[in-house]
């Protein structure tokens, strides 16, 4: 079984792990050009290419599970919709599976998932095991949350529609509840990507219109040391800052 964020960086395409690859390859090569006026510094610097990698792969993982909790959040409303008119709740997702399927593209983590659930169930698997096993593959909360509660429902022979019902209403809550802080977040995150060029732009306008005074920070012990001193406390402010504006709900 994967762990969480490693499930959700299955989920992103090879073409996305190729432009993270070179995004972060970018930002390595500018970085040994500006600081170092060699590229050949980017051996010496893998590590922060390393580290770039990881955190825009993190990055991408994090838009994956965010558009599978509003994917989860449809097919219990389309599930609950289905229990309205009457039918099973085995069949209320067999249902479900046919109207996202008209949404959402075969790739989907969601229709991946349902053609899971309804392919289970044909073969006759309980119910209450079909959506365990959707919870641990997801694992995310507000699923493994409404399969317990579910579960529990079930066996107890509580009112399905109501608590699936429920569970759609407090799932569009902390939805909105994410939108409304990465809106608030979001000039934020701006400044930030900002404040994060202007020192390479510094010491790009300085290379070029005063290449005299940058001259005698390359090709030196002392320049270089300068240099990576400087590098090192950029690197430091930049982790600070990603830990800033990333808040997990």
């Amino acid at each position: 079984m994967c762990e969480q964020k490693n499930c959700w960086m299955q989920d992103m395409t090879r073409k996305e792990h190729l432009w993270n690859l070179a995004r972060a390859a970018g930002v390595t090569a500018v970085t040994a050009w500006l600081y170092y006026r060699s590229f050949l510094m980017i051996l010496p610097l893998l590590p922060l290419l390393i580290w770039h990698l990881r955190m825009m792969e993190e990055e991408g993982a994090g838009k994956k599970e965010k558009e599978f909790q509003i994917q989860f959040k449809e097919a219990i409303q389309a599930v609950s919709s289905a229990l309205n008119t009457g039918y099973s709740v085995e069949n209320a997702f067999r249902e479900a599976q046919k109207e996202l399927k008209l949404i959402y593209p075969e790739g989907a983590r969601i229709s991946k998932e349902l053609l899971i659930i309804t392919r289970q169930l044909q073969i006759h698997v309980p119910l209450e095991q079909v959506l365990e096993e959707f919870g641990e593959r997801t694992r995310t909360e507000d699923v493994q949350n409404f399969v317990t509660v579910f579960a529990a429902a079930k066996k107890s022979g509580g009112n399905m529609i109501a608590i699936i019902q429920d569970t759609v209403r407090q799932i569009s809550d902390k939805i909105d509840v994410k939108r409304e802080i990465d809106t608030i977040l979001a000039s934020k995150r701006y400044e930030f990507r900002v404040m994060s060029a202007v020192p390479y732009a510094i010491i790009g306008y300085m290379s070029l219109s005063f290449p005299e005074f940058m001259e005698s920070l390359y090709g030196n012990v002392l320049g270089i040391g300068v240099m990576t001193v400087c590098l090192g406390i950029y690197t430091g402010a930049y982790y600070l800052g990603v830990r800033m504006v990333r808040i997990e709900v």
